[in-house]
């Protein structure tokens, strides 16, 4: 029981870190190039598990879904 729940602790460690990163960063990148130092520091401080990232893009600088897509398209 003991290794399921390390495998499995691992599994969901791996997948925050998988979801979190790209928020984090592209939050973080968008701030900078908007001299937007207090959200930089609100988020490079807080692990809100994307939320406050998510919040931050959506509705203070307005992204929109179709301007992430084509941020992906663009380095992939």
């Amino acid at each position: 029981m003991d290794i399921f729940l390390q495998d499995h602790s691992l599994f969901l460690l791996i997948i925050t870190i998988v979801w979190v990163l790209p928020w984090k960063a592209y939050a973080l990148w968008t701030a900078a190039r908007r001299a937007d130092k207090k959200w930089f520091i609100i988020i490079l401080i807080l692990n809100t598990l994307a939320i406050l990232e998510i919040f931050y893009l959506f509705y203070i600088v307005k992204k929109t879904p179709k301007d992430l897509a084509r941020l992906i398209k663009r380095h992939l």
